[in-house]
């Protein structure tokens, strides 16, 4: 690992840092003029309002001298104000504008008019357009937000169902994830990352309960403030938090055919320190059958089986902060998950030579993969004053993932006569620091920059082990053992900029440039893998168009760097006709990406569009090969095929049919075009091509009646997805359910069926060339009906809001579909004038308790 090249790294930047940032913190011009600060929230539910309008005009006449808009956070700042007396107007699309009368300003010093907080325009209510449209999507310069709160028709299930309904995502029946038809993409839960994603993100996602789920951001062009990983893009997955001070308890349960699950989550503040605890567990329980038909130019081999499904998934966490003083404020975490699945699989398969039986054999399958998790953060943020800041983050992450198997030959009683066993033990580890500053120039620019480190050890060590019928098992040399050891460490510096421009224009461009090292041992011989260096820029442009129309255009490249599963060089014969094995001499592969969005609101419908394109060259891709026609045996494995390209257009609707009765829907098509070289069964390699369209879509209405009862409906289908060498298949779901909420909305209960009308649903995959041809049918029989329940206890103060630090955002690693991902905005604390007027708030609501007693 460079340890001294990342503390002279950091030590750089800190210098930077500190060099900008003289003491006392005011900047000598601020002795000259003033300035006006504030932070603007959302009347209903508090969260901050980005990207509000605030206009600053002469109260003497009313002239508009300057304005600017908020930040993420919901934070503004307007400076080189002459003293005097002001009018300040706050508006944003959909609320109510709020003006602000005699803001005086003098003495150069600056003003804080507090928190403002928005309320629903009352026109726009009754129309039913856009304060309903905000609470299930928005808008953003860089990202689409989805908030997930209102769906109840996911309780009692996991991240995976509330990803399917968001607009430019795909997910299939595995909860394997991909953006615009992408893969290869980054998830973060909470602006953190976890090595757990690293190894699986359809088994991450098995772990975050859908109950928990506030809204998900797809991040389709990030800035260069993110890492450069992830070709699809981003999705950051933000949980349900409780910000405010006294205490709370929230009780979530399920029960149904398929699955069970149990959530506790609460939370503690008083005064500077705060406490929050968490814990989930999920246990699943389904049936499933697979068949498999692969056909050679003498031979064929035909398999079938039955499967039963088990699994137990969990995740806990806890969390402090303390408020060191009114602009410092310090925070830690630990989050532990623990996931483990298994599935007993009697599985019959028949080789045919020349349309003659060649052999038929019965294997029973016992198959177990498990993995625990932990994640230590300790984050700090120093407001220098509102809209400067400077952050540092640090996070330790660490995975055990076995994967391990036993399988059994049986006789046509089913008495055992061999068996084989594969142990496959992996580790990710990760030591990361990180530092970002902010700070704005005037009130219409903002200059960000930052350094990052990345110590990444990832390791396997797999062995065969085998028996004589009911013996023990003995080392099996004839089987592939061996041991990978893979150091990669990752340095990174960035610089972005934001440009608020006449016209309602907002411009973000940046640069980030990253240095990859690694060194790798296979059996303890070293692999050689060069190191590589890659700058990554980044465009982001969006502009108004009167008061409902927002366009936007953007550039940025992406690096996708190969993860545990695709690295690892495991040979698994868990399925004696698929073998699979890693590739720990992949290279990253490199991906330029151009969008064009337009959103708008036409009378109750809410329309988004965007148009891609994708180009990725190196492009890490599965590739199978025949090994042994005879026994009609494929080999999958992972290689860089060569150049990946895509076109393609989302279209999302919503559209309020009566202000309680919403329908929404969305349709992705891409047209996906590959090539690259596979080697044939002579050991020769020939270039493959491949081309065709994906497609998927969705659909959900939701229906709000008396007395606390609500139905929503939701049908989601995906088509097939085109591979270099054929396509894997499309799915689809449906379900339907009501709930009930009583005692004030502090309870919930609910009723869902899921695929209620048919026995399951089959996933088709079909692969052919010259030398072979594969066909796969998976029935999962998901049919499901569950019942929901849930309860919040505890005492809620709503003048305390508390402090949120920034934290560690990794997003380096390749992801998606069944790998990894991550990326999201990290969170600012309110700025120091506006604690202190919440405390004075709630010292005075506390008198006028005293007063009534």
């Amino acid at each position: 690992m460079k340890v001294p090249t990342l503390i002279l790294l950091f030590a750089s930047l800190f210098s930077t840092v500190f060099a900008a940032t003289p003491h006392p913190i005011e900047d000598p011009s601020d002795n000259l003029k003033g300035s006006i600060t504030g932070t603007v929230l959302d009347a209903a539910d508090g969260a901050p309002v980005a990207y509000a309008t605030i206009s600053l005009h002469q109260a003497t006449d009313d002239e508009l001298v300057n304005g600017t808009l908020t930040g993420d956070d919901g934070t503004f700042i307007i400076g080189a104000v002459k003293n005097g007396t002001y009018r300040l107007e706050i508006t944003f699309l959909g609320y109510e504008a709020i003006s602000i009368s005699d803001v005086e300003v003098g003495g150069g010093k600056s003003t804080d008019v507090g928190t403002v907080r928005l309320g629903a325009a009352a026109e726009l209510l009754e129309e039913v357009t856009v304060t309903g449209q905000r609470a299930l999507i928005e808008e953003k310069v860089d990202r689409l937000v989805y908030n997930a709160e209102q769906d109840q028709l996911s309780r009692g299930g996991d991240a995976a169902d509330v990803l399917r309904k968001v607009p430019l995502l795909q997910v299939d029946l595995e909860g394997n994830v991909s953006l615009r038809g992408n893969s290869n993409i980054r998830v973060l839960i909470n602006n953190k990352p976890s090595t757990i994603i690293a190894g699986s993100v359809a088994d991450a996602m098995k772990m975050i309960p859908a109950d928990q789920i506030k809204s998900v951001e797809v991040i389709t062009s990030p800035s260069a403030k993110y890492d450069a990983e992830g070709a699809g893009g981003i999705i950051n997955i933000i949980t349900k938090k409780n910000d405010l001070a006294g205490y709370f308890l929230n009780v979530d349960t399920g029960l149904g055919l398929r699955g069970s699950n149990l959530g506790l989550n609460g939370s503690y503040r008083k005064g500077k320190f705060g406490m929050t605890l968490g814990g989930f567990g999920r246990a699943f329980y389904n049936d499933a059958e697979t068949s498999l038909l692969q056909t050679f130019t003498n031979s064929r081999s035909e398999q079938f089986g039955e499967a039963s499904d088990n699994g137990i998934f969990g995740r806990y966490n806890l969390g402090f902060d303390y408020d060191l003083t009114d602009r410092q404020f310090l925070s830690a975490g630990v989050r532990f998950g623990v996931r483990n699945f298994g599935r007993d699989q009697l599985q019959t398969t028949t080789v045919y030579a020349e349309e003659v039986l060649a052999s038929t054999f019965l294997r029973d399958i016992d198959s177990e993969r498990s993995s625990d998790n932990i994640d230590v953060n300790l984050d700090y943020l120093y407001v220098i004053k509102p809209g400067r800041e400077l952050s540092i983050s640090t996070l330790y992450s660490t995975t055990a993932e076995n994967s391990n198997f036993t399988s059994s030959n049986l006789d046509d009683e089913e008495t055992i006569l061999s068996r084989l066993r594969n142990l496959d033990n992996n580790t990710n580890e990760e030591v990361t620091l990180q530092a970002d500053y902010i700070h704005p120039i005037g009130d219409k620019q903002i200059l960000e920059f930052g350094g990052k480190g990345i110590l990444r050890q990832v390791n396997s060590d797999f062995s065969y082990l085998s028996a004589t019928g009911s013996e023990a098992f003995t080392v099996d040399g004839l089987r592939p053992s061996g041991q990978l050891d893979y150091g990669q460490d990752i340095l990174a510096a960035y610089t972005a900029y934001t440009l608020a421009l006449p016209g309602d224009i907002t411009l973000k461009a940046g640069l980030r440039w990253e240095q990859t090292m690694i060194e790798a041992t296979q059996n303890n011989e070293a692999i050689e893998i060069p190191d590589y260096a890659n700058l990554v820029p980044s465009l982001n442009f969006s502009k108004k168009v009167g008061e409902s129309t927002t366009l936007k255009l953007g550039y940025n490249r992406r690096i996708q760097r190969p993860w545990l599963r695709q690295l690892n060089p495991n040979v698994n014969i868990e399925n004696s006709q698929s073998i699979e094995v890693g590739n720990p001499l992949l290279r990253p592969e490199l991906t330029d990406n151009l969008e064009f969005g337009y959103s708008s609101m036409v009378g109750k419908t809410y329309l988004n569009l965007s148009f891609f394109g994708r180009n990725s060259n190196n492009a890490i891709n599965q590739v199978r090969t025949p090994i042994d026609s005879l026994e009609g045996t494929l080999l999958t494995t992972y290689e860089n095929i060569g150049r990946e390209q895509a076109l393609g257009v989302n279209a999302f609707v919503n559209v309020y049919l009566t202000r309680d009765w919403t329908i929404n829907g969305g349709i992705d098509l891409d047209y996906a075009t590959l090539e690259g070289k596979v080697t044939g069964l002579d050991g020769t390699s020939v270039t493959a091509t491949n081309s065709g369209i994906n497609y998927g879509g969705r659909l959900m209405s939701q229906l709000k009646l008396k007395n606390g009862w609500s139905a929503q409906a939701f049908t989601f289908m995906r088509g097939r997805r085109v591979q270099l060498q054929g396509s894997r298949g499309g799915f689809g779901m449906y379900a339907l359910g009501v709930s009930k909420e009583f005692n004030e909305g502090r309870g919930t209960i609910g009723l869902a069926a899921e695929n209620f009308a048919s026995r399951g649903w089959a996933l088709r995959s079909e692969l052919e060339t010259a030398t072979f041809t594969q066909v796969r049918e998976d029935m999962l029989l998901n049919r499901n009906i569950k019942l929901t329940f849930g309860y919040k206890f505890g005492q809620l103060d709503a003048n305390k809001a508390r402090s949120k630090t920034r934290s560690v955002n990794n997003n380096d690693l390749m992801g998606g579909g069944d790998d990894n991902g991550g990326g999201g905005n990290t969170n600012a604390a309110p700025a120091p004038q506006t604690r202190r007027q919440a405390k004075k708030a709630a010292k005075e609501e506390e008198k006028k308790d005293d007063k009534k007693e």
